[in-house]
């Protein structure tokens, strides 16, 4: 495992054990694209505050970039040592580019790194299951509209009931399924805040 930062108070190394168990990479890589499409932000603000200089926010903003497509196409595995995303991320564009890589991580930290990538996952991820739901319904809905007039027996305590209509029934299922469409999309509403950006 790669020798890991050490506290200026600490002089010591931690052991590769507590270093095992604080690595979070193997679970927090599902974040690489929400890290680094917040990172692309981050940096176009330091540019635009005169942090740091255009020439640098372009070899950011290019590494960066380069850095999603490798990962999508499989070019670049995240299974190094690093001990999260974010450190993962950043150790591969400051190897890629330079010192302009270190200047990204200026004016914030890993903890704002953290909350809005899982903001952003947690938004992406609604979208996804609010349109699955949605297909949901439409097939409920299809086959209700098919067979609006099929009865079939109804039960109840494991037994057969009165007749039901199977059109009325799928819709009760569209229905509950609505329900749960609307609670993502309140999610994504209650959600879609930056938890950065201000001091």
């Amino acid at each position: 495992m790669a020798k890991k930062i050490a506290s200026a108070r600490i002089s010591e190394q931690s052991s590769v054990l507590l270093q095992e168990l604080n690595n979070s990479l193997p679970f927090d890589k599902v974040l690489y694209s929400e890290d680094i499409e917040g990172s692309r932000a981050h940096a176009y603000m330091l540019k635009e505050q005169g942090i740091i200089s255009a020439e640098d926010y372009e070899k950011i903003d290019s590494g960066l970039t380069e850095i999603l497509a490798d990962i999508e196409s499989g070019a670049l595995r995240l299974d190094g040592d690093d001990e999260d995303i974010h450190m993962a991320i950043e150790g591969e564009l400051t190897r890629r580019i330079g010192d302009a890589g270190k200047r990204l991580h200026t004016a914030r930290s890993r903890n704002d790194q953290v909350a809005l990538d899982f903001r952003l996952y947690v938004l992406k991820s609604n979208k996804k299951i609010a349109r699955l739901l949605r297909e949901n319904i439409q097939t409920f809905i299809n086959v209700a509209q098919k067979h609006a007039d099929v009865l079939l027996p109804g039960m109840t305590h494991l037994q057969h009931a009165q007749p039901i209509n199977f059109g009325y029934h799928m819709m009760a299922y569209a229905s509950m399924f609505k329900r749960d469409y609307e609670r993502f999309m309140s999610s994504y509403a209650r959600n879609n805040l930056s938890p950065i950006g201000c001091a």
